[in-house]
């Protein structure tokens, strides 16, 4: 097996983005968009958040509006948010993974995602068809039978959630079968340090992607196991939460994909996600960016005093005085009584206006402290809950 997928993994940046920028103009002309001259600017462009996308689906059904081309399947994630599936070579973009996970012909690949309703079964089973290994389609459940299965076929190598192919395996040892998986390529959840150690003592390596119903495979791990890969089939940005506004790298923020897949053409889909950019390059060879891979949620909203605020309050806020660099709202209490703190950084001794903003946007009285340039922490984090419910 060739250690990397194409040629496309291995590209300059200045090669990687001249032929992005090509795709997305592409994709921009079938929205009906003008071209982009360069890809930041992306950044002047709406984002479209997952209830954006379930309004227009009830306006539009099934997938509201978008151009979508070559339909092969329709699926329901919840929401309910309908996603359309293609059959072509690749279609989700998750053979590249399987082949970093060293899966490929010869494989057979025990496919323990979702096959009902959801896209993940389907989205691995065209990634294996695409490296060339065979596929058991065993969808969840069943242990018993999942071991005695991956026993009679001879499975090599097990796609699914982290955690279930421990269950499988542990059946497998009371079962007294001896089972043949010495790969795996997992997602869908956290992979822990100490799970894949144990997957390690057991001779299976097991590396993690980062994909959704939406976009199909969105970064993945290599061998190096330093940080995710960008797959080569999607932009991505880190943006404050809230807002479309790209962070600067290392600090994180939330997870913002366009797709170059022409069938389904998202453009700037918020994932909701929190991220951050890894500086460099992988050091198994591949050159395109990588992200840190899950942090946690982007959606941070949060009711205090009975009302609810929302990180596209916060960005409000800061969009209305020209003084404000970035806001934070922080939740306490005081006794028995909500308290809401807006941090403000700034480099100003003043910002006019600021608390009646703060009530007119937040829909609420808070206090307003000012912090110098660079005080607020660079955790992703524009809305901080300390209360404890203990």
């Amino acid at each position: 097996m060739s250690t990397y997928y194409d040629a496309l993994e291995t590209r300059s940046r200045d090669e990687r983005e001249a032929a992005q920028l090509g795709a997305l103009n592409a994709q921009l002309a079938r929205h009906g968009l003008p071209a982009l001259e360069t890809l930041a600017g992306l950044g002047s462009l709406p984002v479209l958040r997952k209830a954006d996308l379930v309004a227009r689906q009830k306006e539009a059904p099934p997938f509201g509006g978008l151009p979508v081309g070559n339909l092969a399947h329709v699926f329901q994630s919840p929401g309910p948010i309908y996603e359309p599936g293609g059959v072509s070579h690749d279609w989700w973009r998750m053979g590249r993974f399987l082949h970093a996970c060293g899966i490929g012909v010869g494989d057979i690949v025990q496919n323990c995602f979702g096959y009902h309703l959801t896209p993940a079964g389907m989205i691995f089973e065209n990634g294996a068809r695409a490296v060339g290994a065979a596929v058991l389609p065993a969808g969840t459940g069943q242990t018993e039978l999942q071991a005695r299965a991956a026993r009679d076929v001879g499975a090599t190598a097990y796609a699914g959630t982290p955690d279930y192919l421990k269950v499988i395996l542990e059946k497998a040892d009371e079962m007294g079968l001896e089972l043949q998986i010495v790969r795996a390529a997992v997602g869908g959840g956290a992979l822990f340090p100490s799970l894949r150690a144990w997957y390690e003592e057991r001779g299976i390596q097991c590396l993690q992607c980062y994909a959704t119903a939406d976009l199909g495979n969105v970064a993945y791990e290599s061998a190096a196991k330093e940080g995710m890969i960008l797959d080569e089939g999607v932009i991505v940005e880190i943006v404050t939460p809230g807002t479309g506004d790209p962070v600067a790298e290392g600090e994180v923020g939330e997870v913002v994909v366009t797709t170059l897949n022409p069938d389904y053409p998202l453009i700037r889909f918020a994932t909701g996600d929190l991220s951050a950019i890894l500086p460099g390059e992988s050091p198994c060879g591949r050159t395109n960016t990588r992200i840190k891979g899950w942090m946690g949620r982007a959606d941070q909203t949060t009711k205090i005093k009975g009302m609810f605020v929302r990180p596209e309050q916060v960005a409000e806020l800061v969009a209305r005085h020209a003084e404000i660099d970035r806001a934070r709202v922080v939740a306490s209490r005081e006794g028995e009584t909500d308290v809401m703190t807006v941090r403000i950084e700034t480099g100003a001794e003043t910002v006019a206006g600021v608390e009646d903003s703060v009530a007119g946007v937040l829909k609420m009285k808070g206090r307003v402290e000012l912090v110098a340039p660079g005080g607020l922490p660079r955790d992703g984090l524009v809305i901080e809950d300390q209360r404890t419910y203990d």
